[in-house]
């Protein structure tokens, strides 16, 4: 038998204990230049959040102006059939839309009825402040328009074309949507004297 050594043949083991961890070199310090470009796009998003803060604002404001104008032109439509009529009259309800009235987690109606012939205009705020999900031009409100009467809903048909608030390049303004024929135009008189024509 070959006489021992005294030699461990594992030294970072001796007798079941590790070997002492090395101390760790410190790192080194960050050049004065990257810890200022750091502060600087720290200090930037102070004004990225303002900026952004500001535009929703604004939009917000825009979505409650856009509501009262929506409502004008139905009023104003409403109005000018009225003044005309000799038995009878159209109903709008509600009759009056403030842009206190915009609650921007609800959806608002508002209609209009002709003896059972009704139009019926829904809209809410878009999820986002922006979009174009539904829709090619930006918006920032969206809907729908419904036309219906009893024969209609005996047959279990609802006319019904898309509403948006849109951010035109010139412009901002009501547009109506028909994703059967592609058409599209502003929300206007014009447009709501169509959509009774076809009611009677």
């Amino acid at each position: 038998m070959a006489a021992s050594t005294g030699v461990a043949l594992y030294p970072e083991k001796m007798l079941g204990r590790r070997k002492p961890a090395e101390p760790v070199e410190a790192g080194k310090a960050v050049p004065d230049g990257r810890l200022r470009r750091l502060a600087e796009n720290i200090d930037a998003l102070a004004g990225k959040d303002e900026r952004s803060i500001r535009y929703a604002h604004e939009i917000a404001d825009l979505r409650r102006m856009a509501a009262t104008e929506l409502h004008h032109i139905c009023s104003g439509f409403v109005d000018c059939l009225n003044a005309l009529l000799t038995r009878g009259m159209v109903e709008l309800d509600p009759p009056v839309f403030t842009e206190d009235s915009y609650q921007d987690d609800s959806s608002h109606l508002i209609q209009l009825n002709v003896r059972g012939r009704i139009l019926q205009i829904e809209f809410r705020n878009t999820p986002e402040l922006v979009s174009t999900e539904d829709f090619r031009i930006p918006y920032i409100i969206s809907g729908s328009v419904r036309a219906f009467n009893q024969i209609l809903l005996d047959r279990d048909v609802i006319e019904e074309q898309l509403l948006f608030y849109t951010l035109e390049k010139r412009m901002r303004m009501w547009r109506f949507f028909d994703p059967r024929t592609y058409r599209s135009g502003p929300f206007d008189q014009d447009y709501l004297v169509s959509l009774m024509e076809q009611l009677l």
